[in-house]
C-alpha cells in the first residue's frame, strides 16, 4: 500500500499541474491505504501528500469551480487533518487583499464544510494518534480550535457558511468530541491503551477563548448521562478534565460547575480533581470563593456540595470554611470590601455550615465560636445596615449550629426576601447529601412514630372528656365567676385638656406627675409653638433644652416624631439662638449618640422648612399637574359636565392668565441663618472627648454629620454665605477623604456634589481653582480604586458635574 501511494504521489508531483489520470491513481491508492491505517503512508508520504493537497487547494482557489473535479475526490480520501490544513492554507492566501469571492472560493468553502460536517470526529481521532508531534502543537490543534476565527480573517468581512459561525461550529465540535470519546471507550473495553490528552487540550483552548456555553451545553448533559452507571465513562471524563492545561483549568472547571444540574452530577464529572491537581484546588477553594464574587447561589451550592460528597474532599470543605470565616471576621475586609462580596462570602459560609456533620462541628467548635464573636462585632460596627444584618444572620446561624441544646443568639432585624433566602441556605438539605432511607424502612418508622387511627381517636376523646370535666369542676369551685359585670357601654373617656400657654407646657414637661396631662402637652406642643411665636422666642432655648432631654413617660404612639416636630417648630420660630444652642451641644459631654443624631436631624428638617417658599406665613408647595378621573356614574344628568371636561382637556389655550398655577415666591428665611446652622458643626470634629470620638469608633455619627453638612450646603443655594460654606466644606472633605468607612466616604462625595450644585461657578473658579483640580484627581482615583460601588457611582457623577460646569463656563466666556 505504501509503495502504491508513493508511486502515485511521484507521478502527481512530477509536472507543474497534476492531470486527471494522476489524481485518479492517487485517489485509488489513498482509498486502498485507508484500510491499512494512516501509518501505511509513513512520515515522508504524509509530508509529500500535504504538499500536493496544498498545491491542489491553491489551484482550485485561483481557477474556475469544478463541481466534481478530481481534486475533490483526493481531499475526500486523504487524511482529514492534512485536508483541513491544506484548505485553510489556501483560504488564508493571499493576505491583505480585497475580500475574496468567486467560483474557486465557493468550491473551497463547500469542500471545507463537507469535511467539517462529516469528518470532524476523524480529525480529532487523528489528533489523538498524532500526540507529541510538532504538527499537533502548532498546526492541526490550532486549526480545529480557531477555525471560525481563521475563516473569518480569510474572508475579510465576507459572510461564511452558517456552519462556521461560533454558535453552530462549537456544538458540532462537542458532538465530534463525544464521538471520539465513544471510540476511546470501545478501545478501553477491548483492552487497548488510549490517550485523550489532545481532546483535553481542545476542550481547554475552546473554554479559555470564552466558548464554554457553546461546547459545554452539549458535553455536560451527555457526559452526565453516560457517567450515571458506567465506571469506564467516569474514568474517561475524569481523565478528560485532568489533562486540561493549567492555564485553561479555571475556564473548564467554571463551565462544568455552572452547567452541572447538581453537586452529585458534578462529583461524577470531576471526580477528585481538586485533590489531584493543585491548580484546580486553588481555583475551587480560593479563586471562586475568596477572590471573585460574581457567581450565583446555585454555583456556590454546586461547588461546596461537590467538596462535601467525598471523604478526601471534606478536609478541603473544612479548610474552606475556616478561610471564609477568617475573611468574614476581619475588620479590614469588612471595611474595604464591597457589600456584594460580603454577601457572597456570607452565603458560602451558610452553605458550608449546612454540609457539616455533628462530629466536624464538635471538632472545630472553639474556632467557630471565636470567629463568630469577632465577626459579629466587626459587622455591627459598620455604618451600612446591609452589612450589619449580614453579620446578624451569619452569627445566628453559627450559634444555632454550635449550641444545639443551649441558648442561641437572636437579633432583631427586618425579615425580607433576602434574609429568608440567606436562612434557607442553612436549613436547606439537598437531596444528594441526605442519605436516603429505603421505602420499607421509612414506612415502618412512620408507622412506629404515629399511633393508629383508632388509638388517636380514643385518646382525643379521652382528653376532651378530661378537659370538660376540669372546666366544670373549676366553674363549680370558683365563685367569683358568678359576679355580674357592670354595664360600661355608655361610659365616656375623660379627656385632659392641654395647656394653652408655652410656660405652662414647660412646667408640665419638667415637673408634672400627671401622666395624662403630660401626654396631652406633648401632642399639642408643636401647634402651640407655631401659633405663639412671640411667646416661644422668650423661652426658646429653654424649651429646646427640655425637648432635647425629654424622655418618654408613657407608651404614647409616635413619641419620637412628636418630639422631633416640636423641636423643629421651636428652631424655625427662633432660628439663631436655638441653632447656636443645638450645635454647641453636639460636641458636649454626657450626650448619647442618639441625642447627637437627633440634633442633626432637627437641623436638617428646620433648614429645609426655612428655605422653602412661603406665602402668608405658610409653606406653600407648588402644585403638580395631575390627571383627574371622570366619575364612574353614567347617569344622563352628568353628560354635559363630562363633555365640557373632555373638551377642556383637549383644548390648547395660550396665556390664559390668572387660572394658571402661580409659583410660590417669598424671601428665603434660611439666607440669614445658614451660617449658624453650618459653621459650628465644623469646629471640633477632630477633638475626641471621653465619651465621644468622631474620628474613632463613633464613625457612624461622623457619617451622619457629613451627610447633614451636604444637605445644609445644598439648601443654602443662592444665599450670601454659600461661597464661604463651600470653601470650608471643601477643607473638611479634604481632611477626611481617605476614611476607611464607606458610609463616611459616600457623605464626603455628597458634599462635593452639593458644593458643585450650590456655589456659583464663577466663585468656584475664582476662589477654589487649585482645590478643584486636586479634587478632580482624587475623584478619578475613587472611580478606579474604591471598593464600594456607591462611592464609585457618586465620584463618577461628580466628575460629570465638573465637566458640565466647564462646558457651561466656556459658553458664557465671550470669544
Amino acid at each position: 500500500m505504501a509503495t502504491a501511494v508513493e508511486s502515485a504521489l511521484r507521478e502527481a508531483l512530477a509536472g507543474p499541474a497534476p492531470g486527471a489520470a494522476a489524481l485518479g491513481a492517487l485517489r485509488d491508492a489513498l482509498a486502498a491505504a485507508a484500510g491499512g491505517g494512516e501509518a501505511a503512508l509513513g512520515p515522508r508520504g504524509r509530508e509529500r501528500l500535504g504538499a500536493l493537497l496544498r498545491r491542489l487547494a491553491a489551484s482550485a482557489a485561483a481557477g474556475p469551480e469544478e463541481p466534481a473535479g478530481p481534486w475533490r475526490s483526493c481531499f475526500g480520501e486523504a487524511p482529514p487533518g492534512l485536508a483541513l490544513s491544506a484548505l485553510l492554507a489556501a483560504l488564508g492566501e493571499p493576505r491583505g487583499a480585497a475580500p475574496r469571492a468567486g467560483a474557486g472560493l465557493r468550491a473551497l468553502l463547500e469542500e471545507l464544510e463537507r469535511l467539517v460536517r462529516g469528518r470532524l470526529p476523524a480529525v480529532l481521532g487523528e489528533l489523538c494518534r498524532q500526540r507529541g508531534s510538532a504538527e499537533l502543537g502548532a498546526g492541526l490543534l490550532g486549526a480545529v480550535v480557531a477555525l471560525p476565527e481563521r475563516l473569518s480573517n480569510a474572508l475579510q468581512g465576507g459572510h461564511p457558511p452558517a456552519v462556521f459561525l461560533p454558535q453552530n461550529y462549537f456544538p458540532l465540535l462537542a458532538a465530534a468530541i463525544l464521538e471520539a470519546l465513544h471510540e476511546v471507550a470501545a478501545a478501553l473495553r477491548g483492552g487497548s491503551d488510549c490517550s485523550i490528552s489532545s481532546l483535553s487540550h481542545v476542550l481547554g483552548k475552546v473554554c479559555v477563548r470564552g466558548r464554554q456555553k457553546e461546547i459545554l451545553s452539549v458535553l455536560v448533559p451527555r457526559l452526565a448521562e453516560l457517567t450515571r452507571s458506567d465506571c469506564i465513562w467516569q474514568r474517561i471524563c475524569w481523565r478528560l478534565v485532568e489533562c486540561v492545561p493549567d492555564r485553561c483549568m479555571e475556564a473548564v472547571v467554571l463551565g462544568f460547575v455552572e452547567r452541572a444540574p447538581g453537586a452529585d452530577v458534578l462529583s461524577r464529572l470531576l471526580g477528585n480533581l481538586v485533590v489531584k491537581n493543585k491548580h484546580a484546588q486553588f481555583v475551587v477553594t480560593q479563586k471562586f470563593l475568596l477572590l471573585q464574587y460574581g457567581y450565583t447561589t446555585a454555583v456556590l451550592q454546586n461547588l461546596l456540595g461537590y467538596l462535601s460528597l467525598d471523604s478526601l474532599r471534606r478536609a478541603l470543605l473544612i479548610k474552606v470554611l475556616q478561610e471564609l470565616l477568617e475573611t468574614w471576621s476581619s475588620s479590614s475586609a469588612v471595611k474595604h470590601s464591597p457589600p456584594e462580596q460580603q454577601e457572597y462570602i456570607s452565603k458560602a459560609i451558610l452553605i458550608c455550615l449546612s454540609h457539616l456533620k455533628d462530629s466536624e462541628i464538635e471538632s472545630c467548635r472553639q474556632e467557630l465560636l471565636t470567629s463568630m464573636m469577632e465577626g459579629v462585632k466587626c459587622h455591627l460596627d459598620s455604618s451600612l445596615p446591609q452589612i450589619r444584618r449580614l453579620g446578624m444572620i451569619v452569627a445566628e446561624s453559627i450559634s444555632s449550629k454550635i449550641n444545639t441544646d443551649g441558648p442561641v443568639l437572636k437579633f432583631q432585624y427586618e425579615e425580607d426576601d433576602e434574609a429568608r433566602e440567606l436562612k434557607s441556605l442553612l436549613v436547606q438539605a439537598p437531596s444528594f447529601c441526605v442519605p436516603s432511607v429505603p421505602d420499607d424502612s421509612r414506612k415502618e418508622k412512620a408507622d412506629a412514630a404515629l399511633p393508629s387511627a383508632s388509638e388517636s381517636n380514643g385518646k382525643s376523646h379521652t382528653a376532651a372528656a378530661h378537659v370538660v370535666s376540669d372546666e366544670e369542676s373549676d366553674t363549680e369551685l370558683d365563685s367569683d365567676d358568678d359576679l355580674t359585670p357592670y354595664d360600661m357601654s355608655e361610659d365616656k373617656e375623660l379627656k385632659t385638656k392641654a395647656p394653652v400657654y408655652i410656660r405652662d407646657c414647660i412646667e408640665v414637661l419638667t415637673g408634672s406627675e400627671d401622666v395624662d396631662k403630660w401626654e396631652a402637652t406633648v401632642k399639642a406642643l408643636e401647634s402651640l409653638v407655631r401659633k405663639n411665636p412671640a411667646a416661644t422666642r422668650e423661652v426658646s432655648v429653654e424649651l429646646a433644652k427640655i425637648l432635647l432631654h425629654l424622655e418618654e413617660k408613657t407608651c404614647i404612639e409616635g413619641f419620637a416624631e412628636l418630639r422631633q416636630r416640636a423641636q423643629v417648630a421651636v428652631l424655625t420660630v427662633d432660628p439663631i439662638p436655638v441653632a447656636q444652642y443645638l450645635t454647641s451641644q453636639f460636641y458636649s459631654l454626657n450626650y448619647s449618640l442618639r441625642q447627637r443624631m437627633d440634633i442633626l436631624d432637627v437641623l436638617v428638617l428646620a433648614a429645609r422648612e426655612l428655605s422653602s417658599p412661603k406665602v402668608h406665613g405658610k409653606t406653600k408647595h407648588v402644585e403638580k399637574p395631575c390627571v383627574q378621573l371622570l366619575p364612574a356614574s353614567d347617569s344622563s344628568k352628568d353628560w354635559r359636565r363630562i363633555v365640557d371636561e373632555r373638551i377642556k382637556s383637549k383644548t390648547r389655550r395660550f396665556a390664559k392668565g390668572p387660572s394658571q398655577v402661580q409659583v410660590a415666591s417669598g424671601p428665603n428665611e434660611f439666607n440669614s441663618v445658614a451660617g449658624h446652622f453650618f459653621f459650628p458643626l465644623l469646629q471640633n470634629f477632630d477633638r475626641p472627648l471621653s465619651t465621644f470620638d468622631l474620628l474613632g469608633e463613633d464613625h457612624f455619627v461622623l457619617g451622619r454629620l457629613v451627610h447633614t453638612l451636604a444637605v445644609l450646603l445644598y439648601l443654602a443655594v443662592n444665599t450670601m454665605a454659600v461661597t464661604a460654606m463651600g470653601k470650608a466644606l471643601m477643607e473638611f472633605v479634604w481632611a477626611l477623604r481617605f476614611h476607611t468607612d464607606s458610609y463616611v466616604r459616600q457623605g464626603l462625595l455628597s458634599c462635593i456634589s452639593s458644593m458643585l450644585l450650590s456655589v456659583p461657578a464663577e466663585h468656584l473658579l475664582n476662589n477654589m481653582t487649585e482645590e478643584l483640580l486636586e479634587t478632580q484627581s482624587w475623584l478619578g482615583d475613587v472611580v478606579e480604586k474604591d471598593p464600594d460601588g456607591d462611592c464609585r457611582r457618586l465620584a463618577l457623577q461628580n466628575l460629570l458635574l465638573m465637566e458640565n460646569l466647564k462646558k457651561k463656563l466656556n459658553k458664557t466666556v465671550p470669544s
